[in-house]
């Protein structure tokens, strides 16, 4: 029974020290002590992705300045939920972030989705895939990329994935 307690006890401890259910994603990584520059890009990662959700934090418990960090961010909406996940990798005095974010929409098709976002940027490429299963989206400077996946009549899964490197 001792070890019971003990297990669970460290167990949840382990799980504190990597995650965090309350306030934002880069003030989180601030109390965790990851690399300022990474803290910042965080910052305005999240200001532009506009991120309300339950956040998690995961980083090396030891030395979370020098090695990569995890972060997601999930969302419920009304009709809709999403999920935002960034990996930051400090580099010295820079800091590459891989970023992926997920929207299900369950009262909007994609075709409707695609021609939303067409007619918001008409310089956007999209390719069809799978008989129109798959929508692949992406601008010519390829700065991101999306994927469009038709799950039903009025649903839909988009996916963004983003790559940022120092000076690009």
């Amino acid at each position: 029974m001792k070890r019971l307690i003990l297990a669970i006890f460290i167990g949840f401890t382990a799980f504190l020290t990597n995650s965090s259910y309350a306030g934002a994603l880069a003030e989180e990584a601030t109390l965790r002590g990851i690399n300022p520059v990474c803290q910042s890009h965080l910052e305005q990662v999240e200001n532009s992705y506009n991120l309300n959700g339950l956040n998690l934090t995961f980083f090396h418990t030891a030395e979370p300045g020098a090695y990569p960090s995890f972060h997601t961010s999930t969302e419920k909406f009304e009709n809709a939920a999403s999920f935002f996940a960034a990996t930051l990798t400090p580099d010295g005095e820079m800091c590459y972030i891989s970023i992926i974010k997920t929207t299900i929409f369950n009262t909007q098709n994609c075709a409707a989705i695609l021609k939303a976002r067409l007619d918001n940027d008409p310089t956007l490429q999209a390719t069809s895939y799978g008989d129109g299963d798959y929508v692949h989206i992406y601008p010519e400077s390829g700065a991101y990329q999306m994927l469009l996946v038709d799950i039903g009549e009025n649903a839909c899964a988009i996916t963004e994935t983003r790559m940022m490197w120092p000076g690009a």
